[in-house]
């Protein structure tokens, strides 16, 4: 049992009268600061001690730990040594938040002298799991607080970080790389502030702490389209994209006009690329054919809405079938002009220029390819040319190169 006794009262031994000089401290006990778990030494300098003896005390609990070189307390963490008759060191090893206080170092003359020192226990920081967040959901145009919560000593400070180090996106446009504070609120969520977040605990004493926190953004599907309208002509292989945004993750895929739902199979091959919230949507059209003209959806559901998207796909002439027509209008016409002067007269005409003559047979010339291509496309080319035909006749020049 440890002993315990009042401070006045500390030694039950006889000091001789024949000294000529009294002990003294040499200096005062030095505040010491040791991290939780190393080992802390309090060191007590006294001059002339003679014959006198020197003991270290817990003052709160006025527990007598040593006695000059022996241990009193059953404390096994706790230790003396000295140096020479003149230093005396306390040792206590792992130590624990409950060993912060005042430690004194008495000498047993009478009266008794004696100095304090105090004994400070820094902690690490620790984050606490309440009422630290953990992940949320939260749905966009909302408004969250992520809270953090730890302990140590000194208190430690928070900064709120993004996982990676990407940056903070706040009000107004205004991006942070970190945020101070136990709260970390945001208001009008949107997707952009998605992902990750680190909760850092740090006091200056190692190691700083973190708490993962994931922060989920729900809003329904949306769809971007660069391309709404794509010309292809037969034989040729087609991509046809979709981008789209949407949280929980969307069920993607394509559709032709009547509905049905485009598979993977000899003619078509869906492509889905996901990343995050972002979905790529690709439809490969192998080799396009008079059937595969027309209207395509690409549809995006989760369970907070659907959308859709459309991209119609209209027919051309392949780069060779115009060379073909070219080839089959100027000999249809050699009996009108020599062949050289044909060609130069169409490709005059082509830029806009020459005659009124050569403008008059450019002119036959759109109509005999327009011909050509209802005549040669199929039902699908001839009904989308036949409501289009103005149009086409608009854009034919920019279509056909010239030799």
């Amino acid at each position: 049992m440890e002993s315990r006794v009042l401070l006045l009262v500390l030694f039950a031994f006889a000091v001789s009268s024949d000294f000529t000089e009294s002990p003294s401290f040499g200096e005062p006990i030095a505040n010491v600061t040791v991290p939780l778990g190393r080992e802390a030494m309090m060191t007590c300098v006294v001059n002339d001690l003679g014959t006198y003896k020197v003991a270290w005390l817990r003052v709160d609990t006025q527990t007598i730990l040593t006695i000059h070189h022996h241990v009193i307390t059953k404390n096994h963490r706790i230790g003396v040594s000295n140096t020479d008759e003149r230093t005396w060191h306390l040792h206590i090893k792992e130590l624990k938040e409950s060993d912060r206080g005042w430690y004194m170092c008495q000498i047993n003359t009478d009266p008794m002298k004696s100095q304090v020192g105090f004994l400070e226990v820094i902690v690490p920081p620790d984050i606490l799991d309440s009422p630290t967040s953990a992940d949320t959901v939260v749905r966009e145009g909302g408004n969250v607080s992520l809270r953090c919560a730890a302990s140590g000593i000194p208190m430690p400070n928070i900064t709120w970080k993004r996982e990676g180090g990407a940056p903070i996106p706040l009000t107004a446009g205004v991006e942070v790389f970190s945020v101070e504070g136990p709260t970390f609120n945001i208001s009008r969520v949107n997707r952009l502030h998605m992902g990750p977040y680190m909760c850092i605990a740090s006091n200056g004493v190692p190691p700083s702490v973190s708490k993962r926190i994931m922060l989920t953004v729900e809003f329904p599907p949306m769809i971007w389209i660069q391309s709404q309208l794509v010309a292809a002509y037969q034989g040729q292989r087609l991509v046809l994209e979709c981008h789209s945004e949407a949280y929980p993750k969307s069920i993607s895929y394509w559709t032709r006009e009547r509905g049905e739902v485009i598979t993977h199979g000899q003619k078509y091959e869906p492509v889905i690329i996901e990343s995050d919230y972002r979905t790529h949507m690709k439809l490969i059209v192998k080799s396009v054919s008079a059937s595969d003209y027309g209207n395509y959806k690409c549809v995006s559901k989760n369970s907070l809405g659907d959308t859709d998207g459309a991209i119609k796909v209209y027919p051309v002439l392949s780069p060779t079938g115009k060379q073909d027509i070219k080839f089959k209008f100027r000999e249809k016409n050699r009996h009108k002009l020599s062949r050289n002067k044909t060609k130069n007269d169409i490709d005059d005409a082509e830029d806009g220029g020459g005659s009124k003559d050569k403008q008059s047979q450019y002119k036959e010339y759109e109509e005999y390819e327009d011909e050509f291509m209802v005549g040669s496309g199929g039902p699908a080319c001839s009904k989308l040319f036949s409501l289009s035909s103005y149009w086409y006749l608009l854009l034919l020049p920019a279509l056909i190169p010239a030799n």
